[in-house]
C-alpha cells in the first residue's frame, strides 16, 4: 500500500465527473447576453477547468469588466440547468471507495464555486465519500486553483507533504507545485499527456482504475 499520500486532492470537472454539456451550455447563454453566437459547442471545452474569468479573456477576447459580466450571466444557466447537465465518469466511484477503504482521507480541491461544488458531490452520491470540499468564491478572491489548493491544505489541517493532487489540466498541477504538493495528471479529461508533464505532473493516470492502482 502507498503510504506517502495521505490526503489525496481531486479536480471536480474532468476528473471526477465530465461537465462538457453543462459547462458549454452556460457559455453559450453567457456568450448569447453579447449577441455572440457559438455555432459549434466543442472548442468550447477549452473553457473546461481554468477560472471563468480567464477564459472568457483568454478566448473571447472580453475586457476584464466584460469577462465578469459574462461569468454573471453564465452562472444564471448554470445555477438552474447546467450544474445538472453531468455525469460521473466511470470506474470514479469504485476507485473513491477503493481508496477511502484503504484509510485515504479524499478531499474536492476545485476552481469551480464550492456551493456549486457541494451540489454536485451530494447530487450524484459522492458527499459521503468526500471529507471535505473546497471551492472557489463567487467573487474573485479565490478562484486561482493554486489559492483553492491552499484553503483545503488549511480547513482541512492537511499538510503538503502527506498530500497529492490529482487533476486533469495544468492548472491542477501548477496550483500543486505552488503549494509543495506532489500531482498525478490524469488523460481521461480534458487536459493532454503533453500539457500534464509540460506542467511537471509528478504521476500519470490513463483511468480511474489506474488512479487506485498506483496509490494503493
Amino acid at each position: 500500500m502507498n503510504t506517502q499520500f495521505q490526503a489525496l486532492l481531486f479536480d471536480l470537472d474532468g476528473t471526477l465527473t465530465d461537465p462538457f454539456e453543462g459547462i458549454t451550455n452556460s457559455i453559450v447563454y453567457a456568450l448569447g447576453k453579447f449577441g455572440i453566437k457559438a455555432e459549434d459547442k466543442r472548442p468550447l471545452a477549452a473553457f473546461i477547468g481554468p477560472p471563468l474569468v480567464q477564459s472568457f479573456c483568454d478566448y473571447c477576447g472580453f475586457s476584464p469588466d466584460d469577462a465578469l459580466k459574462a461569468v454573471e450571466y453564465y452562472r444564471e444557466y448554470f445555477a438552474e440547468k447546467g450544474i445538472f447537465e453531468n455525469a460521473v465518469y466511470d470506474g470514479v466511484i469504485p476507485m473513491l471507495k477503493a481508496l477511502k477503504s484503504r484509510g485515504k482521507r479524499l478531499y474536492v480541491a476545485t476552481s469551480k464555486p464550492e456551493v456549486f461544488a457541494v451540489r454536485i458531490v451530494r447530487h450524484f452520491g459522492m458527499a459521503e465519500l468526500f471529507d471535505g470540499v473546497a471551492g472557489a468564491t463567487l467573487d474573485t478572491t479565490r478562484n486561482e486553483k493554486a489559492d483553492v489548493i491552499a484553503y483545503a491544505l488549511r480547513t482541512y489541517a492537511v499538510t503538503a507533504d502527506s498530500a497529492l493532487m490529482i487533476g486533469d489540466r495544468k492548472h491542477d498541477i501548477l496550483g500543486a507545485k505552488a503549494n509543495g504538493l506532489r500531482s498525478m495528471g490524469v488523460l481521461y479529461g480534458y487536459g493532454s499527456e503533453e500539457e500534464l508533464r509540460n506542467a511537471g505532473a509528478d504521476m500519470i493516470a490513463k483511468s480511474p482504475q489506474e488512479i487506485a492502482e498506483q496509490l494503493l
